[in-house]
């Protein structure tokens, strides 16, 4: 047990679902607290029958504080986690800054729990739209060994935030009451409308978020030979991302072993009949903490190809889940 936690970035779209998950996860603390910025400080918050002050984040508030799960923006977690580490905290870390620090363990507990223990006071959690992709890879990887992965995304608007959200129902309303609605967050109309853009441009014409995908997994799989090409996109969906993934592995592994696998590994569950019209759609994994996998089947254009369909909630599983998770697998080996 720790007997001092915080919860930095806690009234965020991320922070909100870690504060819940750890009030009905029963985590065992003695004390804890809760951060954010200066505009978020003296709110009020409920948390397990008790009402807690949001407390403004700043290096003194760490003072005492054994562990930190942080969900805030890059510049913040770089500014901020080395003031925690300093202080004698451990941090589980959801931004995006510290992720490929060599020093700095990347972890999914179903995938690479091991790799908790290599941490120097930071552990970081991974992206949304890599985490459910390698936890479907995973499986795949241990017994016939990935070497190719093509993967398209279809990115929910609670991804970018509580603002691409507002977007997302703001635009819509005013654009079937023909009404003009300045966007907050998205450069164009997210409504009726799909932006194949996540992120700012990278080498060779692909995204941030797209090398995310390849660099992540990568280092989360401990295989740099794994070759990768993403291509990420924003779509008028509330919450949940889905993944269209094709894998080339070096041992062919068939549909049959594949649903064989994938249902036999923590944190999957299979969907999968289309005759029934049975697969997982955003709609019915909103709210869960598995990621689905559904529609797999053979490639037609590659011998050892095997192509699925993987849906996942990016604010539980993909964020604030996989946090806690962490968090949790730090208290069982204290």
């Amino acid at each position: 047990m720790f007997d001092s936690v915080a919860v930095v970035g806690a009234t965020g779209a991320v922070g909100t679902i870690m504060c819940r998950l750890l009030e009905a996860r029963r985590f065992p603390v003695k004390k804890i607290k809760f951060l954010a910025s200066s505009r978020s400080a003296g709110k009020k918050l409920e948390f397990a029958g008790r009402t807690y002050t949001v407390e403004q984040l700043t290096p003194e508030a760490f003072a005492g504080v054994d562990l930190a799960i942080a969900s805030t923006p890059d510049e913040v977690a770089r500014d901020f986690v080395p003031e925690a580490v300093k202080r004698g905290c451990v941090v589980v870390d959801e931004s995006g800054y510290w992720r490929m620090d060599p020093k700095v363990p990347l972890v999914i507990p179903e995938v690479n729990a091991h790799a908790i223990w290599k941490h120097q006071g930071i552990i970081a959690s991974p992206n949304c739209s890599t985490t459910q992709m390698v936890q479907a890879l995973k499986p795949l990887h241990d017994a016939g060994r990935v070497r190719r992965v093509i993967v398209s995304t279809y990115q929910a608007v609670s991804g970018a935030g509580l603002a691409g959200s507002r977007d997302l129902e703001n635009g819509t309303r005013a654009l079937l009451s023909e009404k003009a609605y300045r966007y907050e967050l998205f450069p164009y109309p997210i409504a009726f409308n799909c932006i194949p853009q996540i992120g700012s441009p990278k080498e060779k014409g692909y995204t941030s978020e797209e090398m995310k995908m390849v660099y992540e997994t990568r280092k989360i799989l401990e295989d740099e030979s794994i070759q990768i090409c993403a291509t990420c996109v924003r779509i008028p969906v509330s919450n949940c991302h889905s993944e269209s993934i094709l894998v080339e592995t070096q041992r062919k592994i068939g549909v049959e072993e594949a649903l064989r696998l994938f249902a036999a590994t923590p944190g999957l569950a299979v969907m999968d009949d289309l005759p029934s019209k049975v697969y997982p759609m955003p709609f019915q994994c909103d709210g869960r903490d598995e990621t689905f996998i559904g529609r797999v089947r053979e490639d037609l254009s590659c011998p050892n190809g095997l192509t699925f369909w993987c849906v996942s909630d990016n604010l539980r599983k993909g964020a604030a889940t996989n946090a806690v998770q962490i968090a949790e697998a730090l208290v069982r080996g204290k």
